[in-house]
């Protein structure tokens, strides 16, 4: 069986080429600069703003499923209109796609609590690209998935633990927020449970983030604690009183779709207490 990673060169993608190798699958990855560092089962260049390009892939690989995880922040043509190609394409060969989304498509204005039902209220660009790509997916591609996620931390890799690092060192000026909440997973859970979704063939939405809601100075500290780092070096402040934008308190809540799982999505304190171990699928 091969799985064609779009986005493979990435932090999450990197950890399903991974994942999908151990597990002895194909793994082929897309690139859109350059290409990772790791070992897939061959790497391809793709442009999702190319419809032919995408047609021409799919002919060529065959996957069984596409695990699309790239990103294009707020490039509206690459994180909006790509994955509309994507899906397009993938329903036009008859094959399977999990599309990968984020908790930025809520506002957390009106409520703090998401669930699946939820409907998006993007309060930023990449939120409102975000938020039409899962339509756009959902609506060409019936049969897709579409797994909205949180921040993503694990192996020292991944922007948050890179920053709180770079804080700590006083190499790098900024502050972690008090005030904005999320629920934290390890890359290598969500990586697991987003193959896992892959291949059992799951449609419609999910969300796949811990239970565990934090604020993004908490998981700072936490992630300063695990590395040895001085936590009471890290700065603090609050995004109401910044001009950074984005939402304040958004939880993911992934019951529903923990409950389908055989992989269990940790929480930060739980995945941040001890070395890290990963979870694989079997």
């Amino acid at each position: 069986m091969t799985i064609l990673v779009v986005g493979g060169s990435g932090f999450l993608g990197s950890e399903l080429i991974q994942q999908a190798g151990a597990a002895g699958y194909s793994a082929v990855a897309t690139y859109a600069t350059k290409p990772g560092e790791t070992r897939p089962t061959s790497w391809r260049r793709l442009d999702l703003r190319d419809p032919g390009s995408l047609d021409t892939l799919m002919s060529d690989v065959t996957p069984s499923v596409v695990i699309n995880a790239s990103s294009g922040r707020a490039d509206w043509a690459v994180t909006a209109e790509g994955p509309l190609h994507l899906a397009i394409t993938a329903a036009k060969h008859g094959i399977g796609l999990v599309h990968v989304s984020t908790d930025a498509v809520f506002s957390g204005v009106d409520r703090v609590h998401y669930d699946e039902s939820c409907s998006p209220d993007p309060i930023t660009p990449y939120g409102a690209a975000k938020a039409a790509a899962e339509t756009g997916v959902l609506a060409v591609h019936p049969k897709a998935a579409v797994v909205r996620t949180s921040l993503t931390i694990g192996h020292g890799r991944s922007v948050h633990e890179r920053l709180v690092h770079q804080l700590a060192a006083g190499t790098l000026d900024g502050a972690l927020f008090t005030d904005d909440i999320r629920c934290p997973v390890h890359v290598t859970d969500l990586a697991a449970a987003l193959l896992e979704l892959a291949l059992s063939g799951a449609a419609g939405l999910h969300h796949a983030a811990g239970p565990d809601a934090l604020s993004r100075y908490e998981l700072g500290v936490l992630i300063a604690r695990r590395d040895g780092l001085d936590a009471s070096r890290l700065p603090a402040g609050l995004r109401a009183e910044s001009t950074v934008p984005g939402a304040l308190d958004v939880r993911l809540d992934s019951r529903a779709t923990q409950q389908t799982l055989r992989t269990r999505l940790r929480g930060a304190r739980e995945f941040l207490r001890s070395p890290e171990n990963g979870t694989q699928i079997g």
